[in-house]
């Protein structure tokens, strides 16, 4: 059955002529090998300041791959929402919590065996259809900037749909309010 669903592919692949890996190929799996890095440096580390420090490099990797396909308005947004807010308040509760290495996990290593085991299972499969897979090569064409059409989108054809998710945002940042508060009472 695999063999049926993966030789079509792999003859493909057969067929291409291998190119050689130009300049903007590197940088390309550069900036992935930096993300891949920091996702793992995120789930591999048991130290929370590492762990953040993993997320800043994903962070920084996924944004600088946004920049490099041209899609300008999410790598502004992934840096200023994720890295600028959500990755700078990890880091201030963080430090601004006290005796936070006295605490322990209690559940730091029970999920270890069914990771490998997941990840046994589903990487190679990812990696035989990421390598197997006859993606169609396009030449890019001149950059152009994405963010006015976006936002022109946002505030025309796609109105209600951007004021349900602020008013979900805007719900569930209440919500946190509101269950912080409570704790802080029950303190």
């Amino acid at each position: 059955m695999t063999l049926l669903a993966i030789k079509p592919a792999e003859q493909a692949v057969a067929a291409r002529a291998a190119t050689p890996l130009t300049l903007p190929d590197i940088l390309f799996y550069l900036l992935a090998a930096l993300t891949v890095a920091g996702a793992a440096g995120v789930a591999l580390s048991r130290n929370i300041l590492y762990s953040a420090i993993g997320l800043l490099m994903a962070l920084l990797g996924a944004g600088s791959l946004y920049i490099f396909l041209g899609a300008d308005f999410l790598a502004v947004t992934q840096l200023l929402v994720y890295i600028g807010g959500v990755l700078v308040l990890i880091m201030f509760a963080v430090m601004l919590t006290n005796r936070i290495t006295e605490i322990t996990v209690s559940n730091s290593s029970v999920g270890l065996f069914g990771g490998v085991m997941l990840f046994l299972a589903t990487a190679p499969v990812l990696v035989a259809v990421a390598v197997l897979t006859p993606f169609a090569a396009q030449v890019p064409g001149p950059m152009e900037h994405t963010t006015a059409a976006i936002g022109d989108g946002f505030l025309t054809r796609w109105l209600l749909p951007f004021e349900v998710a602020s008013l979900v945002l805007l719900a569930t940042l209440v919500g946190a309010v509101v269950i912080a508060r409570k704790e802080i009472k029950a303190d």
